[in-house]
């Protein structure tokens, strides 16, 4: 399932995938990568200077991720522009929930927090066994 959202003229669309090869539910580590594309239909240049997630766990645990960029970069994006990236979030239970906001400057130097959609982290067909 993809996950969009659009605020600011800036469009951010997220598509989760779990990674079975990865993850070891036997040792509660679950592991998801998720595809994130950053689409500019603003007419202003735009770039993107810090990142911001909260990531739940389906115990109820919190995580903020706060850093500069995403996967080691600060992408300027021209009007029409777009920039794709991939990461990845290992959770200790086999589901979740991310959400967050990038923070980004126009050209004329205004600051914005442009809103990344939440979006499930979940494993298809996943039955956890009780001990």
């Amino acid at each position: 399932m993809i996950y969009e959202a659009i605020s600011h003229e800036i469009k951010i669309s997220v598509l989760p995938v779990y990674l079975e090869d990865e993850s070891n539910p036997d040792k509660h580590h679950f592991v998801w990568a998720y595809q994130i594309e950053i689409e500019n239909l603003s007419e202003k240049t735009v770039q993107l200077r810090e990142r911001y997630w909260k990531i739940s766990n389906a115990l109820g645990k919190i995580e903020e991720v706060h850093g500069e960029g995403v996967v080691g970069k600060q992408p300027v994006l021209e009007p029409g522009g777009k920039f794709d990236y991939t990461s990845g979030c290992p959770l200790g239970t086999s589901s979740g929930i991310m959400a967050g906001h990038y923070v980004m400057v126009n050209e004329e130097g205004n600051v914005f927090n442009v809103e990344i959609p939440a979006f499930s982290l979940d494993i298809p067909d996943y039955s956890p066994s009780l001990n």
